[in-house]
């Protein structure tokens, strides 16, 4: 924000893209919510549809670059927020 109100950027908008610049995958994104949640997930193994991107993430550099940014979380750290989160919201709707 600070970028912006001070005209301070490299252009009048920027796009950053934040991340661990490092790619996880679905298995391990599933793994590290079963362990924090203690929920156990229904998945099973298929083939992959047409179209669909073998991988991808985000390339942090810019950030890393122009903001300082570094990843402060782990993918379990991440997980166990996101799930707080979730939890939290579905509270807030049942109260």
């Amino acid at each position: 924000m600070n970028r912006m109100i001070n005209s301070s950027g490299k252009s009048s908008f920027e796009v950053f893209n934040l991340g661990t610049g490092n790619g996880f995958t679905v298995l391990e994104v599933i793994h590290a919510f079963e362990r924090v949640s203690g929920v156990k997930l229904n998945y099973q193994f298929v083939d992959r549809r047409p179209g669909d991107t073998e991988k991808v993430w985000a390339d942090t550099r810019f950030a890393n670059e122009e903001l300082g940014w570094k990843v402060e979380k782990s993918l379990d750290e991440m997980m166990l927020s996101a799930w707080n989160w979730e939890k939290a919201l579905a509270a807030k709707k049942n109260s």
